[in-house]
């Protein structure tokens, strides 16, 4: 594999992250260029700091 993650890894990136792929029949397509492009542009990373401090929000305000 390209990343070296796991499948499901993959999939969490494509719904949640907008990870650039192409679905062909049950199938994901994905061009190397386009994927190295979306990591290097930083979007891999993005949404990982966001989805951590809305976690840690999260647990603040629970414990309140």
């Amino acid at each position: 594999m390209h990343l070296g993650v796991n499948p499901d890894t993959i999939y969490k990136w494509i719904s949640r992250k907008g990870m650039p792929s192409h679905k062909v029949g049950k199938l994901w397509k994905f061009l190397a260029s386009e994927i190295d492009e979306w990591v290097k542009s930083g979007h891999a990373a993005q949404d990982v700091s966001s989805a951590t401090a809305d976690t840690a929000t999260q647990r603040n305000l629970a414990q309140r």
